[in-house]
């Protein structure tokens, strides 16, 4: 579980990411059901990095 901020409520949602996951996937807040554009990469040690941005 990672803690993301939602771009449109502000709101700190907790999001699985898979383990395994990389790349960009669409998900929807858990609060104000608006849709996000999620970045998730890894850096050269293997942490996880996720970013939320505003799905267009």
């Amino acid at each position: 579980m990672v803690r993301v901020r939602c771009p449109y409520c502000r709101e700190l949602v907790e999001l699985y990411v898979d383990p395994d996951t990389t790349g960009t996937f669409v998900e929807d807040c858990a609060v104000c059901c608006r849709p996000w554009l999620v970045t998730a990469e890894r850096d050269e040690r293997r942490r996880l990095r996720v970013n939320a941005t505003r799905a267009q």
